[in-house]
């Protein structure tokens, strides 16, 4: 990169590592922190490290926690009679703005996919199992994306939630097959939990 000092170059370097950001991002981003006072400086890099520091995963659901438990779990508030099931924390987050749903979650960390050799013993599956045993669940609501690996995925839970004594749903998709939850408005959200299925 002509122009650009050695350091400069690093940085841009590892800004275009991150997604949504271009060569162009990177460069206006460099310089803006060039401009910027040094305090400004290390709060962004005290608060990065940090967040590698502090955050987890829930020992319940999986979601990212700054503790034991994250802050849906420990919320008097919920259904604790509900878990939706899904393949990401960022699905969440999605779900969560929507505000159609009070109950409780299971992230499982991916989807079963065999070509990228992950199968069911990857994923939080025997924590959801587990859960639905010990917890008193009575309804799982399947919110897995709508692309073959979300699909094939839902498909397994069913089966092995068959003769468990619970209610098993698959949130309606108002979504295009093929796209992820966290790509979805809040009123196609709100929609699809609404008008969930029951699986037979």
């Amino acid at each position: 990169m002509p122009g650009y000092t050695r350091t400069m170059e690093k940085l841009i370097s590892e800004f275009t590592k991150l997604p949504g950001i271009g060569q162009k991002s990177a460069e206006r981003i460099v310089m803006h922190i060039l401009k910027s006072p040094r305090e400004n400086a290390a709060a962004i890099s005290e608060a990065i490290l940090k967040l590698k520091d502090t955050i987890g995963f829930c020992k319940n659901c999986f979601n990212l926690s700054e503790g034991d438990l994250c802050h849906i779990c420990g919320d008097p508030m919920r259904d604790k009679t509900k878990i939706l099931v899904v393949e990401s924390p960022k699905d969440i987050l999605a779900i969560e703005k929507s505000g159609a749903y009070r109950g409780l979650y299971h992230v499982l960390l991916g989807a079963i996919s065999p070509l990228d050799g992950i199968g069911p013993d990857e994923l939080k599956i025997k924590e959801l199992m587990r859960r639905v045993k010990s917890d008193k669940i009575k309804e799982v609501i399947l919110a897995t994306d709508a692309d073959t690996e979300g699909e094939t995925t839902a498909l397994y839970i069913t089966q092995l939630l068959k003769n468990q004594g619970v209610k098993t749903t698959r949130i309606a998709y108002g979504l295009p097959v093929g796209s992820h939850l966290e790509y979805a408005d809040q009123a196609t959200l709100a929609r699809a939990l609404e008008g969930r299925n029951q699986i037979s």
